[in-house]
């Protein structure tokens, strides 16, 4: 199913309702957020270890792909990384760049980046392919690693369950979005199809308000 976009061109609806959905929630979702990373050790270590690894590579840009308001962009910012921040949602790049106005956020989809071939250093997608049905998550990694140079690295987090979550209503706001719980043997599969070596893979139990654990993976670029 399909919608037409505020451009003119046609897009896939689950796009659209992710844009709408962001859009309302913007303010109160960066409100909410805050603070998240300071209560979440293993979190902040895997992004450390990404950003030792960039560096001990030759630096270069790296970009957070699903930035929403920015707070793993300015992250990776204070551990001296040259990053910069993409969203489907103009609200949620409003409120990232009105909390890290030294840093670069623009509008774009995951699946169709303006970036160029091997431009970057690497590529967070923090929580960002949650609302990317696991048939189309082999077309959103075959245009990350058309951005990645060679040996640069992908680090990627998400909820695990391998179900899909419908929401009429997410941070105070009546709302309309999918989330999918991918299955981490399935995404390891398709990252290696599109060109990606796992280096890193970990899991962690929900904590705090989360419903469902959490994983993460680091892969490399062949």
């Amino acid at each position: 199913m399909s919608t037409v976009s505020t451009s003119g061109a046609t897009e896939p609806s689950h796009v659209t309702q992710t844009r709408t959905a962001y859009d309302t929630v913007a303010v109160d979702y960066a409100r909410l957020l805050d603070g998240e990373l300071a209560r979440s050790p293993l979190d902040r270590a895997l992004l450390g270890h990404f950003a030792e690894l960039v560096e001990s590579g030759g630096g270069g840009p790296v970009v957070d792909v699903g930035c929403g308001p920015g707070r793993i962009t300015g992250h990776l910012a204070s551990l001296g990384l040259d990053v910069s921040g993409i969203d489907l949602s103009p609200a949620m790049v409003s409120e990232a760049q009105r909390r890290h106005p030294d840093i670069a956020f623009s509008t774009g989809s995951l699946a169709a980046l303006d970036l160029a071939d091997a431009s970057v250093a690497g590529v967070v997608a923090w929580y960002s392919v949650i609302h990317r049905p696991p048939p189309l998550l082999p077309d959103v990694f075959a245009e990350l690693h058309r951005v990645i140079r060679p040996n640069g690295l992908l680090l990627l987090a998400f909820q695990l369950g391998g179900f899909t979550v419908r929401h009429e209503q997410a941070y105070g706001h009546e709302v309309t979005f999918e989330a999918h719980r991918h299955d981490p043997d399935s995404v390891t599969g398709q990252l290696g199809q599109a060109g990606f070596r796992v280096t890193v893979r970990t899991e962690r139990a929900a904590q705090d308000y989360e419903k469902t654990p959490q994983a993460f993976l680091l892969a490399r670029r062949e």
